[in-house]
């Protein structure tokens, strides 16, 4: 009988299970930030590598334009914060730290799919640093604000495979920063949690130290407790001086805040200057007493100086995102029917009526994705078993997909009786493969599956998968009874192969029964 388990293998059996269990768990230090390895390597992967940043304004707003169509200005002041962040960063780097630097966090305002989320990804990929994005409203649903806030900077460890000097200069983005507004003007009264969460961000947006282990963390309580002895060394922490955070928002209502300071503010000549500000660029005017006025902390929305209004997109604008942006969801359509050979061309007119069921959606360029999916369910569904090797997209097929569709279907080309022939061998040979069984199709059983594939739209090889998918239970009991495993199927297996199996089986068994 074996005896306790001693203290040293408890050690090794905790340490080998939390690291089956929790993904980039390691035990030498901290969770799910430090890579693994001697501690010779620990040391040399996390030593600060030159951080090389070139990029100037122009460069990084035709980056931007490839993929983000409008929002021109919001492109121009996006380029140069970024710029000055990163040039900042880069000097620090070299040992140039500018002690008073002031860090340009940015805040983007504007209405759900314009871009804000697109622009700042495209930025970290470009500049290629750690890129983490999130709701600002998970964090006052939760019960424990500031941990959670908290973690986001820890994500950054995580996208950067556990090298914290490189997360030390990610993108944090949170989105819907507007919903921890806290003013009594805001429905439900004053939000304690996101007064909360604003303390919490403000200090990470300013500077702070991170620990890079969450204390709530269930694998890093059990780690903690396995350092108690003290001969393991603290887990490192993670310095948001350099991490730059963009916060965005519809910011609803904060117009209509903006408007009566303006109407306030105008006497005489300013008044008729003031009716000239259109709708969609009222949030240019907002200054700060309007967002503290909405609900924000003076202190947070003074880490926040880079402030950037994105527009809403119109029908055109969505036209032009189908049609020359390089994410455009046209592409991965496209990708999507030629993983199968099936070629798609989208015509003009395709395009403009999917923008406007798409403006109609009003969620911005989300509401392109909407639209395209129901129009091309069915088609995916379809075409990739069936003749169809080419198909348009015009307005008639965006209008009625379904009745397009069938059309399509009906006048696929036939297959020719080469190809078909062709098809049938491979049939048999991947039967032959999966189930040593050798099958071969007479020239009537072939005419018959040719007709019979043409009248369901279906290629023939689908159509010989789905027509005999019950095939090989049947050949095998005759296999078995009579010792067969070569066999020709005539027209009455392409007609009812059921039927056909059912006779040969019956047949065998009474073969069987003979020779006993």
């Amino acid at each position: 009988m074996n005896g306790p388990t001693s203290p040293e293998e408890f050690q090794k059996q905790m340490q080998d299970f939390l690291q089956k269990q929790f993904k980039g768990f390691e035990t030498n230090g901290f969770t799910g930030s430090q890579p693994s390895g001697t501690e010779e390597e620990v040391l040399k992967t996390s030593q600060k590598d030159e951080f090389d940043f070139s990029y100037r304004p122009r460069d990084i707003k035709s980056h931007l334009d490839r993929y983000v169509i409008k929002q021109d200005e919001a492109k121009k002041v996006l380029s140069v914060a970024l710029c000055d962040h990163y040039n900042a960063v880069r000097e620090a780097f070299k040992g140039n730290e500018q002690s008073q630097y002031t860090k340009q966090n940015v805040m983007l305002m504007g209405p759900t799919g314009v871009g804000k989320t697109y622009l700042i990804r495209s930025i970290a990929e470009l500049i290629g640093v750690p890129f983490v994005k999130a709701d600002a409203t998970k964090f006052s649903e939760t019960g424990y604000v500031g941990g959670d806030v908290e973690d986001l900077v820890r994500d950054l460890v995580r996208q950067a495979d556990g090298d914290v000097e490189r997360a030390q200069y990610g993108i944090v983005y949170i989105d819907e920063i507007d919903k921890i507004a806290s003013s009594s003007e805001q429905q439900g009264g004053r939000d304690v949690s996101g007064q909360g969460v604003q303390t919490t961000l403000l200090k990470l947006m300013e500077e702070t130290e991170v620990p890079a282990r969450a204390p709530h963390d269930m694998a890093g309580q059990i780690q903690s407790m396995m350092e108690g002895s003290g001969k393991n060394k603290k887990g490192s922490t993670i310095n948001t001086r350099h991490i730059l955070f963009v916060v965005s928002g519809a910011f609803a209502q904060l117009d209509k805040i903006v408007q009566r300071r303006l109407k306030e503010s105008s006497i005489g000549f300013a008044s008729s200057k003031q009716e000239d500000i259109e709708q969609d660029q009222i949030l240019e005017h907002a200054k700060t007493p309007d967002f503290i006025k909405y609900g924000f902390e003076p202190e947070f929305i003074g880490r926040l100086p880079v402030r950037v209004v994105c527009h809403s997109l119109s029908i055109n604008d969505l036209e032009q995102i189908l049609k020359t942006s390089e994410g455009s969801i046209i592409r991965q359509y496209k990708q999507s029917f030629a993983a199968y050979g099936i070629k798609s061309h989208f015509e003009d007119t395709g395009l403009r009526r999917i923008a406007e069921l798409a403006i109609e959606e009003e969620t911005g360029a989300r509401g392109l994705m909407t639209v395209c999916e129901k129009i091309f369910r069915d088609l995916k569904f379809e075409f990739p078993s069936s003749r169809v090797k080419e198909f348009s997209v015009n307005a008639e097929l965006v209008n009625n997909p379904r009745d397009t569709m069938e059309t399509l279907l009906a006048n696929a080309p036939e297959q020719d009786d080469e190809a078909v022939d062709s098809t049938l061998k491979e049939f048999a040979a991947l039967f032959s493969s999966q189930h040593s069984l050798n099958i071969e199709f007479t020239n009537d059983a072939r005419k018959e599956l040719t007709r019979m594939a043409k009248a369901s739209s279906l290629t023939v090889a689908d159509f010989c998968r789905d027509h005999f998918r019950d095939l090989h239970f049947g050949l095998k009991l005759i296999s078995g009874n009579t010792g067969q495993t070569n066999f020709k199927l005539d027209k009455s297996f392409a007609e009812n192969p059921d039927t056909a199996l059912s006779q040969q089986v019956v047949a065998s068994y009474k073969e069987k029964d003979g020779n006993d």
